[in-house]
């Protein structure tokens, strides 16, 4: 397998100039553009589910599209969605905690 260069980069880094210029105004990401995924964008974001959320309503992304799982014990949430943009394959991501559940009493309600 030959060595990947930058042009063979050049879908991602475009569709990410792309969203620079018109999306300025929304909440950074974190970028990622890597040689073993040549064609994909990923963009993630961190304790924020509102930035996914933004990014997902700004790009027209269905919301019935976003998978939702939870890891780490049932402590992060996690939103992935995948479309395409400007010829990448677009790739969001959102991390968030769960809250902890607030303990119910046994005897919450009786009597009241």
């Amino acid at each position: 397998m030959r060595a990947r260069t930058l042009a063979d980069l050049s879908a991602p880094l475009l569709a990410l100039r792309l969203l620079t210029a018109e999306f300025a105004h929304m909440p950074a990401p974190t970028v990622e553009v890597s040689p073993i995924y040549p064609e994909r964008l990923e963009l993630t974001f961190h304790d924020d589910f509102a930035a996914f959320e933004a990014w997902r309503e700004a790009l027209n992304i269905a919301p019935e599209s976003v998978v939702h799982r939870v890891q780490v014990g049932g402590q992060t949430g996690v939103l992935r969605v995948h479309a395409t943009f400007a010829g990448a394959e677009l790739e969001l991501v959102g991390y968030a905690k769960v809250p902890a559940a607030e303990p119910v009493l046994a005897s919450a309600g009786v009597g009241s």
